[in-house]
């Protein structure tokens, strides 16, 4: 079957499911990609691994947007073995909040995936069993993802133009 065609259907299928929970419809590159809302995450993702068969987690991470009032989008890239298709799905939360429940209860491995999008991005997974950093220090007051600043220290002097002739 196409790839579109069981894109369609699956979309389908969650439109009959969760109704007005799921927009945002895109599908870049063929990756058929939706939003839905923090409050049904769970229910969505159980829904695609046991009915629709995405059985496999491949990442969770996060985008940090700080000019847009979500402020952070939670993605979840799915995989479907059997028909060889992809998923994403995408959770918008609050930069000021940052909380969403865990995937732990459906698939184990997301224990480590979301311990490192809190420890980069600071997004806290109600019901982790383990929340807590993994890749830095545990002392350390910020999150390195965030975009919240300068790309580069002003004060520098090896960027200075006059040094290189412009």
């Amino acid at each position: 079957m196409e790839e579109t065609t069981l894109n369609s259907e699956i979309l389908t299928k969650l439109g009959e499911r969760f109704g007005e929970k799921v927009t945002g419809v895109s599908e870049p590159y063929g990756l058929l990609t939706f939003v839905t809302t923090k409050d049904v995450i769970v229910n969505v993702l159980s829904y695609l691994k046991t009915d629709l068969k995405f059985n496999f987690l491949t990442d969770i991470t996060a985008v940090h947007y700080p000019e847009k009032e979500h402020g952070i989008a939670v993605v979840y890239h799915l995989n479907n073995m059997v028909e060889r298709l992809r998923i994403r799905v995408k959770v918008f939360i609050s930069e000021q909040n940052p909380t969403i429940p865990t995937a732990t209860t459906i698939w184990k491995g997301a224990n480590w995936m979301e311990r490192e999008t809190y420890d980069l991005f600071g997004v806290k997974f109600e019901g982790h069993p383990d929340l807590r950093r993994i890749l830095n220090m545990d002392d350390l007051g910020v999150h390195p993802m965030l975009k919240q600043y300068p790309l580069e220290d002003p004060n520098r002097v090896d960027k200075k133009d006059e040094f290189f002739g412009r």
